[in-house]
């Protein structure tokens, strides 16, 4: 009787400790660290960060009750999930389409800006600086998407590309949508716009898969 129960408790205390290391292993996360391992997916997804600027961009949202610890520990598998997933990747991705079609705009006096900024008013805002250290008749409009913008290319499949002018002038504004809409058809894309200047050019069914290039 007294051997039965020496197992029991072996087998309980063991369970105990199983249970215990497993906890250790995998603890559990709070909202914060929800919030942040989704911030660090992003990023990593995204295409335009290296691993060095994702543990950097962790300090401005990182909270007291952050596990840091465990939250900087999971950037590198994350980018090592994405560099396996590249390998099953189409050879030129739509990413690697809309580089393309940025060229072919820069060269016709569209600056073209990718992620830029994290809404629409700092995207305006980097065209402007940008357009502030260039020759004056070097480009005549932008076009950009911004931060929120690939966030929902990245969960939805769909881009939206934002444009303008550089002058006080509607119809140069308009200009500049059509050149965007020529060399984006032109490249292969289905596009929804009412051809207007009030609305931004959509792309429904873009599929965002873009390569890390330092």
């Amino acid at each position: 009787m007294r051997n039965l129960l020496a197992i029991a408790a072996l087998v309980i205390f063991g369970l105990g400790c199983h249970k215990t290391v497993k906890q250790e292993m995998a603890p559990e996360l709070n909202e914060t660290d929800k919030y942040i391992l989704g911030a660090i997916h992003k990023w990593v997804w995204s295409g335009f960060y290296s691993p060095e600027e994702v543990d950097q961009m962790i300090d401005d949202i990182l909270e007291e009750d952050a596990n840091e610890q465990m939250l900087r520990a999971a950037v590198s598998p994350e980018f090592t999930k994405k560099q396996a997933a590249e390998k099953d990747w189409p050879k030129i991705t739509d990413c690697d389409r809309l580089n393309t079609v940025f060229a072919a705009l820069d060269k016709r006096g569209v600056l073209c800006l990718h992620n830029s900024g994290f809404e629409m008013s700092d995207g305006h805002t980097d065209a402007f600086e940008t357009l502030s250290k260039q020759p004056k008749t070097r480009y005549f409009g932008y076009c950009f998407y911004h931060g929120q913008d690939v966030e929902r290319a990245m969960e939805s499949g769909g881009l939206m590309l934002a444009f303008d002018h550089v002058k006080d002038e509607d119809p140069d504004k308009l200009k500049v949508g059509l050149a965007l809409k020529e060399e984006l058809e032109r490249a292969g894309f289905a596009l929804e716009w009412n051809g207007t200047s009030d609305q931004r050019i959509n792309i429904p069914k873009f599929d965002w898969k873009r390569r890390y290039k330092p």
